[in-house]
């Protein structure tokens, strides 16, 4: 063998690495995978058990009304960022991961067997919102836990790309939620089924896969970083500590606003627009949407990679100028097109530029903070802007639309989007100015 060829070929230690850091990202991702199909099959169900909670004659109404409670798991998951953030900077990141994920499970059992307001009134929609609190405290946790996770377990040149499965899972949660909603919609159940009692189903699932995923956590390996510096560690609250990073935090809640908006934007509110705006059939819309997030999922390491290559700072950019200029015409035509194959391709549009937030924003917030923070700041800043700017877009594009204004929502993201580049042009670029090797 030549000189050349044995300095190319991997060593078998090396190959061990690559492979047990594989297997970690594998096990991690699952697990986010898990927790994002268990929130999102309330989105990708609402349309079904809406009807059930909240009584109404008008269909737009009840989808606010379910919205609003969407919503409002967001509201706590800052409470569920710092919980499980100085869980995960105290005590490991696999811990946390653990008891985020069976949270999850709970919740998905409330959902699945509450009764009806038919059955028992207002309780029914209060118990709906217990369980969306309990979901909004885990996923809370389960962001920054698994982002920090992924981007302590990567090596230093594949940062962006591995931490970007993380969307890739998350977005593979809504995707496993609509697959779930295609077989009862079309293999399983009839449509009078679905609304009567198929909409349990999809929770059930959520509740065993959750199980699942908490057992596969169980044997996760903790990261090289969090071991190295448990050591040098205070015992004092990981929000305390965060405090000494005010420009770190403002930069998550300014990089974030827009990017999260346009995400929640593109993935849980389309499933109502193309339905009641674009005017297609439930099983179409369903296709439509499935669709985009496949191909939203094969743009996030093609983005990852790219930002190993040139950069965090560019890939955000790239976000937040066309997201600014492309937005208004986006939705624009979309909400004019009767077009199942236009509505499609102008979903695709929107995540060409969307996934240039979403690919990579969990390696930056955790290239922003030392180890003995790092959780904590990547979750409760996030989950604070999310709370504000994510959870709250389905409820405010459905406002404007019944006020009869719904292009208003259009300026808004656009604006929204707009402040976040204003963030990036100022930031520094975090792959080469990462706090990633700093323990205290």
């Amino acid at each position: 063998m030549s000189d050349t060829a044995a300095a190319h070929t991997p060593h078998p230690i090396e190959l061990s690495d690559a492979k047990r850091r594989i297997k970690a990202i594998f096990i991690g991702s699952v697990g986010n995978l898990v927790e994002w199909y268990d929130f999102y099959a309330y989105t990708a169900f609402a349309l079904y058990f809406a009807p059930h909670f909240f009584p109404s004659h008008d269909p737009v109404v009840q989808q606010l009304n379910a919205a609003t409670l969407f919503a409002a798991g967001f509201i706590v998951r800052p409470v569920g960022g710092w919980l499980f953030g100085q869980l995960a900077d105290r005590y490991g990141r696999r811990l946390s991961l653990m008891v985020s994920v069976l949270m999850m499970c709970f919740g998905s059992l409330i959902i699945a067997f509450t009764p009806t307001y038919e059955t028992i009134g207002f309780a029914a929609p209060a118990l709906l919102a217990l369980a969306r609190i309990i979901e909004g405290l885990s996923l809370g946790g389960e962001y920054g836990a698994s982002a920090t996770y992924l981007t302590e377990i990567a090596d230093p040149e594949h940062r962006g790309f591995y931490s970007s499965f993380q969307y890739v899972t998350l977005i593979g949660g809504q995707l496993t939620a609509i697959l779930v909603l295609l077989l009862l919609q079309n293999v399983f159940l009839t449509h009078e089924q679905l609304v009567a009692w198929g909409w349990r189903i999809p929770f059930v699932i959520g509740a065993l896969l959750a199980i699942t995923a908490m057992f596969m956590r169980r044997h996760m390996q903790e990261t090289e970083a969090f071991e190295a510096a448990k050591g040098t560690m205070k015992r004092e609250s990981s929000l305390k500590g965060l405090l000494r990073y005010p420009r770190e935090v403002a930069i998550v809640v300014g990089l974030t606003a827009g990017g999260t908006a346009a995400f929640y934007t593109f993935t849980t509110y389309m499933q109502t627009f193309v339905k009641q705006t674009v005017g297609l059939s439930d099983i179409v819309t369903t296709y439509v949407i499935a669709g985009s997030l496949i191909f939203a999922s094969i743009l996030q390491p093609i983005y990852g990679l790219i930002s190993d290559k040139i950069g965090r700072k560019p890939v955000l950019m790239f976000f937040g100028i066309a997201g600014t200029l492309l937005t208004v015409p986006i939705l624009t035509t979309l909400a004019g097109t009767k077009s199942t194959w236009m509505a499609f391709l102008l979903i695709c549009g929107a995540w060409i530029f969307t996934a240039g937030y979403t690919s990579i924003n969990a390696v930056v917030k955790a290239e922003l903070f030392p180890t003995a923070v790092r959780a904590t700041g990547v979750a409760v800043p996030y989950a604070v802007t999310v709370s504000i700017f994510g959870g709250t877009a389905p409820a405010i594009a459905l406002f404007f639309k019944q006020q009869g204004h719904e292009q208003w929502f259009f300026y808004y993201l656009a604006g929204m989007i707009f402040i976040s580049f204003l963030v990036y042009a100022l930031m520094r670029d975090t792959k080469h100015a990462s706090a990633m090797n700093r323990h205290e």
